[in-house]
C-alpha cells in the first residue's frame, strides 16, 4: 500500500495536514535534540525527510521503512545517507547501538506496536531516549468532534485529488479514529521498559509527542522488612493495633 505513494507522499501529507507537518517534524527534531557524534535510528522513515532533517542536526541517522517503495525514494532523494529496509517488530541492529530512537506517524501502522516499542527499548543504549510522534486524541470536545467529522469526509476528499493512493487514505482516517489516547500510549511506553515518559500535545491534540528514556542501570532491588511484631501491650488488650518495626540503616559502603 505505501509502495504507490510513495512519490507524492510528502505533497499528500502537507496538505492533508493543512501545513502542520513541518511543525510537527521541527517539533520532534527538538525533542530529538540530535548532537553530532550521536548514532540515531529514524523508524517508519518513509522518503527520509524526517532522516534528512536530524541528520542536519550533525548526527549519524539510519532510516529504516518497512516499503520497499519507500526506501528506494528515500535514496533517491538522499542519497548521502543511511537507509535500511526493515520490520520495526524485528529491528536489524544489534543491542544498545543507538543514543536516540525516533518513530513519526509510524506505529499504528505496526501489527505489534508493544513489540515495535520492545525493540526500539532494546537497540537504545542505556539512558538512550526515544521520541515517538503520533496521531492522538483532541482532548477538547468540540475540537475532538470536528476532527472525527475531517477524517470520516475531509480528508478522503482532499486524498481522491492529491494522492496516487486514496484508498491509503481512507486507511489512515480509519487508523487514527482507532487509535489510543495520549495516556494509553504513555503506558505501552512504561511497559516496554521506558523511564521519565511525558506526552505534549501538538495542534490541540490531533498530534502528540511522547518521550521517554531507556534506564541507564536496572534499578536496585528492594530491601525487604522485618514482619512487625506485636507488643505485648496491644496483645493483653485484644486491640487490632500492630506497630512496625524500624527499618534496618543500610549497610557501609
Amino acid at each position: 500500500m505505501f509502495d504507490g505513494v510513495a512519490r507524492r507522499y510528502d505533497l499528500t501529507n502537507s496538505v492533508l495536514s493543512g501545513g502542520n507537518a513541518v511543525l510537527w517534524r521541527a517539533a520532534t527534531v527538538r525533542a530529538v535534540a540530535p548532537k553530532a557524534g550521536e548514532r540515531i535510528l529514524d523508524v517508519a522513515c518513509g522518503t527520509g525527510t524526517s532522516t534528512a532533517a536530524l541528520a542536519r542536526r550533525g548526527a549519524d541517522v539510519v532510516g529504516l521503512d518497512f516499503s520497499a517503495g519507500m526506501i528506494a525514494e528515500a535514496r533517491r532523494r538522499h542519497p548521502k545517507l543511511e537507509f535500511v529496509e526493515g520490520d520495526a517488530e524485528a529491528l536489524p541492529f544489534g543491542d544498545a547501538e543507538f543514543d536516540a530512537v525516533t518513530m513519526s506517524f509510524g506505529l499504528r501502522n505496526v501489527a505489534n506496536p508493544h513489540a515495535a516499542l520492545r525493540e526500539m527499548h532494546r537497540v537504545l543504549k542505556p539512558g538512550g531516549r526515544v521520541v515517538v510522534c503520533e496521531f492522538s486524541t483532541p482532548p477538547i470536545p468540540i475540537i475532538r468532534a470536528g476532527y472525527a467529522i475531517y477524517l470520516k469526509r475531509v480528508l478522503p476528499l482532499i486524498a481522491d485529488r492529491t494522492s496516487s493512493n486514496p484508498e491509503a487514505y481512507r486507511y489512515l482516517g480509519e487508523s487514527i479514529e482507532e487509535w489510543p489516547d495520549q495516556t494509553t500510549l504513555s503506558g505501552w511506553l512504561r511497559g516496554a521498559g521506558f523511564t521519565r515518559v511525558a506526552y505534549r500535545n501538538l495542534t490541540a491534540g490531533v498530534v502528540a509527542l511522547h518521550r521517554g528514556v531507556k534506564p541507564a542501570k536496572a534499578p536496585a532491588a528492594k530491601r525487604k522488612r522485618k514482619p512487625a511484631t506485636k507488643p505485648a501491650s496491644t496483645a493483653a488488650t485484644g486491640s487490632d493495633t500492630t506497630a512496625e518495626a524500624p527499618a534496618a540503616p543500610p549497610p557501609a559502603e
